[in-house]
């Protein structure tokens, strides 16, 4: 991500805002373990230099990719650099509608030809083992209610007013919303990139127009992590969830506090 700082320092406005896009769609691969080849580093420094469009920039990776053998499943260099692009792309329109098709639009788009499931709900339910977790897992929605929750969810946000609230009352309902949102976990894969990004355009239409998108570039396990600790919970082991640490993200995030983000102190136990 180092090789898109010399553009924010620069300070050229179409260069900077192409920078910002990139370095997040980098980061946010993170939160999968994923890290983006050399040539999609390249072919992303040109569009930011505006020798190529971002659509030209997904040609030249699908054709890169066309090109070399046969990966193995455990490689997955090539998701990495398409999503990458991808997310370049969302973040670059200002379109956006707050509803459930969004939602499910922004999968798609994100992982068309990767996933046989892009943009589509998932039939099956699902566990995931978490390191914060010691390897345990957040219960996620039934497969047979999820359309029904995701709607709820998002008839809830619109019908509510943050008209009066503070600073802080604002954040709280926002880590309130997200953390419910990725809790149903509507996709089999790629759920905390999706929910990334709709949360990042729809803090924009909420007018948070400077949102400072490095923390999703320089800590997208972190912001994983808290979206973890805050819908699990085992009251037999006296462990409550917290919306706290997702509360320091996006007090980060939208009003440039300066909280230390560490994943091992969201960790359950320390380690031994």
């Amino acid at each position: 991500m180092e090789n898109f700082n010399e553009y924010l320092i620069q300070g050229e406005p179409d260069k900077a805002e192409k920078a910002k896009n990139w370095k997040t769609a980098v980061g946010l691969q993170q939160v999968d373990g994923l890290t983006p080849s050399g040539y999609l580093i390249e072919t992303a420094r040109l569009n930011i230099e505006g020798d190529i469009t971002i659509e030209e920039v997904k040609k030249r990776i699908d054709h890169y990719y066309k090109q070399q053998p046969t990966k193995t499943d455990e490689d997955r260099t090539e998701e990495a650099d398409k999503v990458s692009a991808r997310v370049a792309e969302l973040l670059s329109e200002q379109a956006f509608a707050f509803s459930p098709p969004e939602y499910l639009t922004i999968h798609r788009r994100l992982f068309t030809g990767i996933y046989k499931f892009a943009g589509k709900i998932r039939n099956y339910n699902i566990t995931k083992n978490e390191w914060v977790l010691h390897g345990e897992t957040v219960l996620y929605a039934s497969a047979v209610s999820l359309k029904e929750t995701l709607e709820y969810d998002f008839e809830q946000e619109r019908k509510f007013s943050y008209n009066g609230l503070s600073e802080q009352e604002i954040i709280d309902h926002i880590a309130r919303f997200i953390s419910n949102l990725w809790q149903i976990h509507i996709f089999g894969e790629g759920n905390t990139r999706t929910t990334a990004i709709f949360l990042i355009k729809y803090l924009r239409k909420l007018g948070f127009k400077e949102v400072n998108n490095d923390l999703f570039a320089d800590h997208s396990w972190y912001f994983r992590n808290a979206l973890v600790r805050a819908n699990y919970e085992d009251l037999s082991k006296g462990i409550y969830r917290t919306e706290m640490f997702l509360i320091r993200f996006l007090s980060n995030l939208l009003l440039n506090e300066n909280h230390l983000l560490k994943n091992r102190e969201m960790l359950l136990y320390p380690l031994g």
